[in-house]
């Protein structure tokens, strides 16, 4: 990951984790939302399932349970086709023993409500053990009557956070982990080059050939991460040949550009200097200086 994140310049960077970033979290939008829609139509069949066992035990095996109508995200209301009649006590073992059955929450509310006023007249809640439930009047027979009953589920606790998201912001952290382990030793191998951060600055950069950066200011070329010093009068050399890239450049300019304030010109001083300037280029094939018989030389780019 490192020698991926190695050659990425910071916009890159930010792109990169911007990206990773969006991935994941539709990844685990996606999968919140099948997992509530699944979760949800599960719990629709097992209130079916409750109301079914509610007839039965009141004698009733021909009615049929109604459509269960949700409330809300976590509530839900049972109806039913015909009267019915009730033990409180014989509903609050039905409820528990197939909610237990089945995983759905621990903590919930039921409330019995007559059809025509809506009024609650029954209800309890329970929370997971029997110490903290509250279960009133469990010994009343209620008598034969229509009946909705309504089941609302406890939320989550802000605390009881999900694994997903656990995951999720475990996943965030390692991103933004990589982004500086892998920006430090960037830093750190410019650094062992003899480089500083200037080296990713285009403002201290006088030009680029085929796969080399060139700094004519600092005397200095860099390619895979290597910096190749340069003299002053390369440096010179060079900086013409940057500036007219496939050109022929006459061997008297050359001259006149590295020498015309020394006075004194040799006259194979020129080809030696072309000679080191070749060397230092050779890392990239697909530059090369040409010498033009009679004329001077050229920076030939394919």
């Amino acid at each position: 990951m490192n020698d991926l994140l190695l050659y990425m310049p910071f916009n890159c960077y930010t792109t990169f984790i911007i990206s990773l970033s969006l991935v994941l979290l539709y990844t685990f939008q996606s999968v919140d939302t099948n997992q509530n829609d699944f979760e949800s139509d599960k719990e629709i069949i097992v209130l079916r399932k409750i109301g079914h066992e509610i007839l039965l035990q009141s004698g009733d095996t021909t009615s049929r349970v109604l459509p269960v109508k949700k409330l809300s995200d976590n509530e839900y209301q049972l109806q039913f086709e015909s009267r019915f009649t009730f033990q409180p006590d014989t509903l609050v073992s039905i409820v528990r023993r197939i909610v237990q059955k089945n995983e759905l929450p621990s903590n919930y509310i039921v409330n019995v409500l007559e059809c025509s006023s809506r009024e609650i007249i029954y209800g309890y809640a329970i929370f997971g053990t029997e110490k903290n439930d509250i279960v009133p009047c469990s010994g009343r027979v209620q008598p034969k009557n229509c009946y909705f009953i309504n089941l609302k589920f406890q939320k989550a606790s802000v605390l009881n956070i999900e694994k997903k998201y656990v995951i999720m912001v475990i996943s965030l952290l390692a991103l933004v982990v990589v982004l500086f382990a892998a920006s430090s030793y960037r830093r750190g191998r410019a650094k062992n080059q003899g480089l500083d951060s200037s080296i990713y600055s285009a403002k201290n950069l006088d030009g680029q050939i085929g796969r080399y950066f060139f700094s004519f200011e600092e005397q200095y070329l860099f390619i895979d991460e290597n910096k190749i010093d340069l003299t002053y009068k390369e440096s010179k050399i060079l900086n013409v040949f940057v500036k007219n890239p496939n050109q022929i450049i006459d061997r008297s300019l050359l001259q006149k550009e590295v020498w015309e304030n020394e006075g004194v010109v040799v006259g194979r001083s020129l080809d030696n200097y072309i000679s080191k300037l070749r060397k230092k280029l050779k890392r990239d094939s697909s530059i090369e200086i040409v010498n033009i018989h009679g004329k001077g030389y050229k920076l030939q780019i394919i």
